[in-house]
Order: structure tokens, then C-alpha cells, then sequence
């Protein structure tokens, strides 16, 4: 039995997420010139190949009907969303804001694990959430800032990642790789696809490099996430992400002239420091068998990205 090393663990979750922060910098760098929708398409057709390779891995016996299709069809859909909205807030949004609201994921996760998983929330978890929630609006503040179509996407964005992440846990183990794979991508491509019709713009070479970049970092990322969550404790490597406060703020700053406001900085210290507390309880002796936010390694589902938990159970089966 592989011994845990929580130090290794943390420094390659630091890395990964350090990469995922990387990649949405060059997401912003094309979100300036194009729409969201062609995007996702590129990461999409760029990534196909890539994750080809690891679907090849599911030795698992069946075909590519999912045992799971209502399920499949509501988590497919929300990948989905969840790149889409997520790119185009990072596009149009300060960084370190579209990160903030995108830290409420884990509270939305709790939430949602309620009705589709059975889960028991506490009133500890409860208060968590509520406090979440309060900084989430201490971020947006509504009363002073005129809502833009950015805030409301991170806020679709979060939710849809937290509903794919909840539905994978619910039916992950059932259903092959390939096929909570294939469909988001295979769905995203054709969606997406046809909106090119009403929002392509040409391409230079490159600029489609760039987009080539964002879905290889996207692939070196999740390897670093599946070697962090293999080699230490998810209650570890989960407070991670976290850091990506820091380099949105860092890249943020030097890269696009972006500065953190008062307001950003405490929503956001509330909003991770709930989260914090979440994922904390459900670590503890008195945590209850679901643990969904624990459970969901990745950093937001994607259309064109890979699912972190997926990916460790395939490489779990080879050996």
C-alpha cells in the first residue's frame, strides 16, 4: 500500500492549480478578440485527442450507452454550461473576482448534495453555506456595482460545476470513463459548432496556438491534481485551490492592470474561509459517507477538459 505523503500532495496540487491559473490567463488573452463559444470549441477539438488517449485506458466491458441517461443527459448539459459561462466571465471579469465567485462552488455542492444524493447537512454546514453565501455578495455587492453578464456567468458557472460534480458522484461509479467523457465533449462540440455560425471570427495561427495551450495545460494541470489526490489525503490537496487567489491577483495585476478592491478581498476571505470549513467538517470522524465536496476533484467540470476522479479510477484499474 502506496504510503500517504501529504507534503508532495499539497506541492503538486500548489502546481496544478498554479497551471490552472496559467490557462485562464490565456483564456482571457483570447476572450479580448473572441466569443466564449468559439472558445470552448477550439479547447474541444484541440483536446479530443488528447483525452482520447486516456479514455483508451477504460478496459471496462460495455458499450457507450450510459446505464444513467436522464442523469447523463442533466450532467452533460451543465459540463457544458460550466465551460461556457466560466470562459466567458474570465474573459470579461477581473480575475481574482471571477475566482472569488467561483470559490462558492463548494458551498453550492453542499447544497445540491442534499436532493440528489440524500446527504444530511447539518446545522454547522448549514452556517457555512449561509456565511458563504454573504460573501459571495459582499463580492458582487448589488446595492453599489451595476451586475454585469460576467457576474451572473461566474454564478452559472459555479453552479453548474457543482451539478456535474454532484451527479458524477451520485452515478461515477457505475458508468464507464468513456462515457462521462465522451458525451460532454461530443455535445459541447456540436453545440458549439453551431454557434460559430453567428460568432466566428478568423483565427490567426497565433492565436491558435494559444488556444492549443489551453488545452494542453489543461491536461498537464489534471495530471498534477491526480498525482496530489494519489499521494496525500483529499483533505489536503482540496484547500489547494485556493491559491489561485494569489496568482489571479499576481497575473491580474502585471498582465492586465487589474487591482483587487476592498470588497473583493473580504468576500473572498469569507467565501474560502467557509469553504475551508466545509471541507474541514467533512474530513472529520463525523463526517458522513457521501463527502461531496471532498469528492469533487476537479477544479469545474468542462466540456472540453477532464474529470479528475474519473481519471484515477481508470488508472487504479490497470494495476
Amino acid at each position: 500500500m502506496q504510503t500517504k505523503s501529504n507534503g508532495k500532495a499539497a506541492f503538486y496540487a500548489l502546481c496544478a492549480f498554479a497551471i490552472f491559473a496559467t490557462h485562464d490567463v490565456f483564456v482571457k488573452i483570447l476572450g479580448a478578440d473572441y466569443s466564449s463559444f468559439q472558445i470552448v470549441f477550439f479547447n474541444v477539438v484541440f483536446g479530443l485527442p488528447l483525452v482520447t488517449l486516456i479514455m483508451m485506458q477504460d478496459a471496462k466491458p460495455g458499450t457507450l450507452l450510459p446505464v444513467h441517461p436522464i442523469w447523463s443527459a442533466i450532467r452533460t448539459v451543465a459540463t457544458m454550461l460550466a465551460g461556457l459561462l466560466a470562459f466567458h466571465a474570465f474573459s470579461v471579469l477581473p480575475l481574482a473576482q471571477v475566482y472569488s465567485i467561483l470559490f462558492a462552488m463548494p458551498l453550492m455542492i453542499t447544497v445540491l448534495a442534499i436532493p440528489i444524493l440524500g446527504e444530511r447537512v447539518g446545522f454547522h454546514r448549514w452556517m457555512a453555506v449561509f456565511v458563504g453565501l454573504i460573501g459571495v455578495m459582499i463580492v458582487l455587492r448589488p446595492d453599489s456595482v451595476d451586475l454585469q453578464l460576467g457576474h451572473l456567468a461566474a454564478l452559472g458557472a459555479a453552479l453548474s460545476g457543482a451539478m456535474a460534480s454532484v451527479i458524477v458522484r451520485k452515478i461515477g461509479q457505475e458508468e464507464r470513463l468513456v462515457v462521462l467523457m465522451i458525451y460532454p465533449m461530443i455535445v459541447t462540440f456540436i453545440c458549439m459548432g453551431i454557434a460559430l455560425q453567428f460568432h466566428y471570427e478568423p483565427m490567426p495561427l497565433a492565436d491558435m496556438r494559444i488556444s492549443f495551450l489551453i488545452a494542453v495545460l489543461g491536461l498537464i494541470a489534471t495530471f498534477f491534481v491526480i498525482a496530489a489526490y494519489r499521494m496525500g489525503e483529499a483533505a489536503i490537496v482540496a484547500p489547494m485551490q485556493y491559491s489561485q487567489i494569489i496568482w489571479a491577483s499576481l497575473f491580474g495585476y502585471f498582465l492586465f492592470g487589474e487591482t483587487m478592491d476592498q470588497s473583493t478581498i473580504i468576500g473572498a476571505g469569507v467565501i474560502i474561509a467557509s469553504g475551508l470549513y466545509i471541507v474541514l467538517r467533512e474530513a472529520g470522524a463525523s463526517a458522513s459517507e457521501h463527502t461531496p465536496v471532498l469528492r469533487a476533484r476537479s477544479r469545474f467540470e468542462m466540456g472540453g477538459g477532464l474529470r479528475v476522479g474519473a481519471m484515477i479510477r481508470a488508472i487504479r484499474l490497470r494495476k
